[in-house]
């Protein structure tokens, strides 16, 4: 059962995923890949909540499963990172591909960490 609640999650979130990086890419005219670092800011922050709410009691772990790991695992994106950085810098753009990796790490962990602090204020 646990399984199905995984796939549920996922079913949505990678058309969400490909959806938004799609509907962000096109309104920047960049090789910066501002889709990817949405969709993985937005997943950091959905889990850093969703972690803080089992954590105050806000939700119960059975959330997690389709929330945390279906939707969340399938709309970030640490593979199509990685690529995109190494694409960036094999094409010369080396400075957007530093500009990526550091963006990612710290407005991902960034997100995670407010949306923690936001369910603690809202649950704790």
């Amino acid at each position: 059962m646990n399984w199905l609640l995984v796939v549920a999650g996922a079913a949505v979130g990678a058309p969400l995923r490909y959806l938004t990086d799609r509907a962000v890419q096109a309104r920047h005219d960049s090789v910066f890949p501002w889709g990817t670092l949405m969709v993985n800011l937005v997943g950091s922050l959905v889990l850093g909540t969703l972690t803080g709410a089992v954590t105050y009691g806000a939700a119960s772990r059975f959330v997690q499963l389709p929330i945390g790991t279906g939707l969340c695992g399938a709309l970030t994106t640490y593979s199509t990172f990685s690529f995109e950085t190494l694409r960036l810098a094999e094409t010369g753009a080396k400075f957007f591909a530093a500009v990526n990796i550091i963006a990612s790490v710290v407005t991902g962990l960034g997100a995670a960490f407010t949306g923690t602090a936001l369910a603690q204020a809202i649950w704790a």
